[in-house]
């Protein structure tokens, strides 16, 4: 919201499509990276909402427009918005990070091809998949590589943005190839003055800011170390139901004040603010406006977050996790349950509205399944959280979001009808990717 309120997502949305004169590389930047970027930064619709009305502008109809947006960021929704799926996953499963990042990467690391060539298919056609098909396959490449390096090292909650940056600059390398480059520049890309060119970016400055301010938190151990001192850590006392079931005593995930993800949203937010004063980006009663956006989107998600938190938590104290898990553990063949994680991941996501819910609601209960079935746990949470970033896009949450930017409120059925079958193919893939990974490990 503070972004918005300084106009940084309008000038973002003006110079995106100028920047390739090939139409494949204008879709594939617009519906594919940078849409990918936003659900880096901040996620919960905003990419959707922004991207949607470009494509629009750029002459795709509204339904259309939705679909590639949702499409092209799906793989992004797991370690997207510093991450919050991902850390829910951690929190619920009491596993460390170092274990579950890198299979969660290698899975949804192989979702950003077809997430890629289906946004090509749709904006372009065969023609021109085949045409954008070299450039999809080096950046597809790079983003996977980038998201996986970053998250096996402790970086999961800047895999998704860092390896839509890197995406980006590859294809603005790309497009200086004869292959990409059309001797005629687009109309709609006249030279920058060059107050326009400062303006502009530091009106872009806080997704710089946050990148710079999360890589320090991580990488430099002595800051880490410092902001990390001031901490809480739960001890829950040993539960006991009528029907026999123990939960015993242990105790919670510890929760750093000053180096959370959330705190470092909050440390770009001030700094930004100073920025955009000092630049006078912000109109007067801009404060006022940004708060009372805040407090009207993040209220009902907080409200769902506490619900799903609540009920995880009733199911596991209870043994109703375990006895599901049981139930599911006894019905699908061991060797089949590593395709079949996956959906149960799309299914929670789809319900719930964000891969984050889909994480709290069936993270224990795929862990317990993988324990009783013998299978390797990781992989199988690595499913279901993968599963639940690309079912997240389908969630009529989303899709209402990404609808009422371009016209489509109360015809989002329109949306869902074109979405879900074509979204089921990247589910498809991860779903394969799992079996057969599976299959390896015995």
């Amino acid at each position: 919201h503070l972004v918005q309120e300084a106009g940084a997502i309008q000038a973002l949305s003006a110079r995106l499509p100028a920047i390739s004169s090939d139409r494949g590389l204008q879709v594939l930047l617009v519906s594919w990276l940078m849409v990918s970027f936003l659900q880096g930064m901040g996620g919960f619709g905003v990419p959707m909402a922004v991207c949607a009305p470009i494509l629009v502008g750029m002459g795709y109809t509204p339904v259309t427009a939705v679909v590639m947006t949702a499409l092209g960021h799906a793989w992004a929704v797991n370690f997207g918005s510093m991450s919050t799926a991902f850390t829910a996953l951690l929190a619920v499963t009491d596993l460390p990070g170092e274990l579950l990042a890198p299979i969660s990467a290698l899975l949804l690391g192989l979702a950003i091809l077809p997430a890629g060539a289906l946004v090509a298919f749709i904006g372009t056609g065969w023609k021109g998949l085949r045409h954008s098909f070299p450039a999809l396959l080096v950046i597809s490449l790079v983003m996977a590589s980038g998201q996986y390096l970053l998250a096996a090292n402790g970086l999961w909650s800047l895999a998704a943005t860092g390896s839509a940056v890197l995406g980006i600059i590859a294809l603005l390398l790309l497009a200086r190839l004869p292959r990409y480059r059309a001797d005629k520049q687009p109309p709609s890309a006249p030279t920058a003055k060059p107050e326009d060119q400062a303006s502009f970016w530091w009106r872009v400055s806080p997704y710089l800011l946050l990148m710079l301010i999360g890589f320090a938190v991580v990488l430099i151990k002595p800051l880490n170390a410092f902001l990390s001192q001031a901490s809480v850590q739960p001890r829950f006392p040993e539960l006991s139901t009528a029907q026999g079931w123990l939960s015993p005593s242990e105790a919670g995930r510890a929760f750093h004040f000053f180096s959370h993800p959330g705190t470092i949203l909050l440390y770009t937010c001030l700094i930004s603010a100073c920025i955009y004063s000092a630049k006078g980006l912000l109109q007067p009663g801009a404060p006022g406006r940004i708060l009372r956006a805040v407090r009207a989107s993040a209220g009902d998600v907080t409200l769902g977050v506490i619900a799903m938190v609540g009920v995880a938590s009733v199911m596991t104290a209870s043994g109703m996790t375990n006895l599901l898990a049981r139930g599911l553990s006894q019905s699908i063949p061991r060797a089949a349950y590593p395709a079949v994680a996956p959906f149960i991941g799309v299914l929670g996501a789809f319900l719930t509205g964000s891969n984050n819910n889909s994480n709290v609601l069936f993270g224990v209960l795929q862990m317990e399944t993988a324990r009783l079935l013998g299978l390797n746990v990781p992989l199988i949470l690595a499913a279901q959280t993968a599963g639940g970033s690309l079912g997240s896009v389908m969630s009529p949450a989303k899709v209402i979001v990404g609808c009422s930017t371009v016209g489509l409120t109360n015809q989002e059925a329109l949306v869902m009808r074109k979405l879900v079958p074509i979204e089921l193919i990247p589910v498809g893939v991860v779903s394969l990717a799992a079996l057969l990974i599976s299959a390896w490990l015995g």
